[in-house]
């Protein structure tokens, strides 16, 4: 059946993520809609998910680091599975976010793939639009890169996936290869800044799930114009789903959930690289939403999404080892 047909199949909500958002919808952080409190509101509730893993990921070392002029943290796993090193890119559309919000998701991502883990604390939007976490994100990777040539891969969520796809493209165009790119329910195509009515048609959900499921339809609207694109956010170093050519960017992993109304395009970007005939290992999650991937200690489903993404990496990844990487194609739906 094809994707599209499967994305309007009819699948429950998770209800323990359900009752996740309307806690979270309580915290006294949720009340402040300035840029401020959205930054004081994603470490809040990111701090507060962390506590309810049960068995938190523990690695060998982490310590902060500044490549460049941007700082970073790097976390080691107990056991090693790779020789690769993974640079992160953290969500919060492009305004929030930072090194604190996204702990347990570098350090899930070191131990369980077990591979070193860079993570960008890139500028933030608006004191610093685009192309300021573009350009702090390609700086880092190609820092890393240069340390461990064809054993670097990106991966990032929501905004840190479009980060981490845009810089793939960035390194195939630099002859800078990398092993692979995670992306986890990422922005792929910000032209028309989620208002064009022509736009967001492409995508039907942007209308099914618009609100009601963590991330807005409004809220995207509004990181867009604060990050603030140039030409309506056609370029690839915002939209990589509008690059011309895809061919040659690195294997991917891509992770897409049923309700989060980025679903349709991140499915679009796991087709456009099939397409142009990168490996691609890509699954949709039909009862998760957009943030599941730090939801680990709320929800089962979430849990396990999580383990199967770090699971897929580390496949690629150690399938590339000693050689080009070969990742599978696989088209799989949860």
């Amino acid at each position: 059946m094809p994707l599209g047909a499967q994305s309007r199949m009819s699948h429950v909500f998770d209800a323990d993520i359900a009752e996740w958002l309307a806690q979270r919808s309580l915290d006294p952080t949720a009340a402040d809609t300035t840029v401020a409190g959205a930054r004081r509101h994603s470490l809040a509730v990111n701090a507060r998910s962390l506590a309810l893993l049960p068995d938190p990921p523990v690695p060998a070392a982490e310590h902060e680091v500044t490549l460049g002029s941007v700082p970073a943290v790097v976390i080691e796993p107990a056991t090693r599975f790779t020789d690769a090193t993974i640079v992160y890119f953290h969500g919060g559309g492009w305004i929030a976010g930072d090194l604190r919000t996204h702990r347990q998701h570098m350090r899930r991502l070191a131990v369980e793939t077990g591979s070193t883990v860079v993570a960008a604390g890139y500028r933030l939007a608006p004191e610093h639009p685009f192309p300021a976490a573009f350009d702090d994100c390609l700086a880092v990777t190609l820092h890393v890169a240069g340390a461990s040539p064809g054993r670097t891969a990106v991966a990032g969520d929501s905004a840190g996936g479009q980060l981490a796809a845009s810089a793939a493209i960035a390194c195939r165009d630099l002859d800078v290869p990398l092993a692979a790119q995670l992306l986890v329910v990422p922005v792929t195509d910000v032209a028309g800044g989620y208002a064009g009515p022509g736009v967001n048609a492409r995508y039907p959900s942007r209308a099914e799930r618009a609100e009601g499921y963590g991330l807005t339809l409004a809220g995207m609207q509004r990181f867009s114009e604060l990050y603030g694109p140039p030409g309506g956010g056609e370029g690839w170093q915002v939209s990589p789903l509008r690059a011309g050519d895809l061919g040659g960017v690195a294997p991917a992993v891509v992770h897409t959930s049923g309700y989060d109304l980025l679903r349709d395009e991140g499915d679009a970007y796991a087709e456009a690289l099939r397409a142009a005939g990168v490996p691609v290992v890509h699954r949709r999650w039909p009862t998760l939403n957009h943030g599941f991937f730090g939801l680990g200690g709320v929800s089962a489903a979430a849990d396990r999404a999580v383990r199967q993404a770090t699971a897929d990496l580390r496949t690629v990844l150690t399938a590339g080892q000693g050689g080009p990487s070969a990742a599978a194609n696989l088209d799989a739906i949860h």
